[in-house]
């Protein structure tokens, strides 16, 4: 996380707390509309619009006066969405017992790609129910973990 975004995340932390938020990341980055600092924000039972406005309502000022970057820039604040891929230990609980995509680094029983239900996590592995088989898979070799989404 680079300087800028570690700095918005200190003090925006307790801001969003107090809304009963967690911020999931804080991403400062060039798009076509010139800088942008986003807030991605969650809560038990999902983010609605209210809490986006609300909790940027609250850390404008904060932001302004705190002053962590120099040139102009779009506040963004917003939810992580139900395609997010799988990064905290809520994002984990939030999909148990749901299909997940999972990309290796690198082949694991020849494959770089598996899908199937997750059955189990803790800080260093998870664990997939595939058609075939129950494999464990360490966080640190995948290069993507996103919910597969049904409708």
């Amino acid at each position: 996380m680079g300087k800028v975004a570690e700095e918005v995340r200190k003090l925006v932390e307790p801001i969003a707390a107090e809304f009963g938020l967690e911020v999931i990341e804080v991403l400062y980055e060039k798009k076509y509309d010139g800088m942008n600092l986003t807030v991605v924000i969650d809560k038990d039972g999902g983010v609605t619009i209210d809490d986006c406005e609300k909790l940027h309502r609250a850390i404008d000022k904060p932001l302004d006066d705190l002053d962590p970057i120099d040139t102009a820039y779009i506040l963004n604040v917003s939810s992580p969405g139900i395609d997010r891929p799988l990064k905290t230990e809520r994002d984990y609980r939030r999909n148990m017992n749901r299909k997940i995509f999972v990309r290796l680094y690198k082949p694991l029983y020849g494959k770089k790609v598996y899908e199937g239900v997750l059955t189990d996590y803790d800080e260093e592995t998870f664990t997939l129910e595939t058609k075939d088989k129950r494999i464990t898979f360490n966080k640190k070799d995948t290069a993507k973990i996103e919910p597969i989404i049904e409708f």
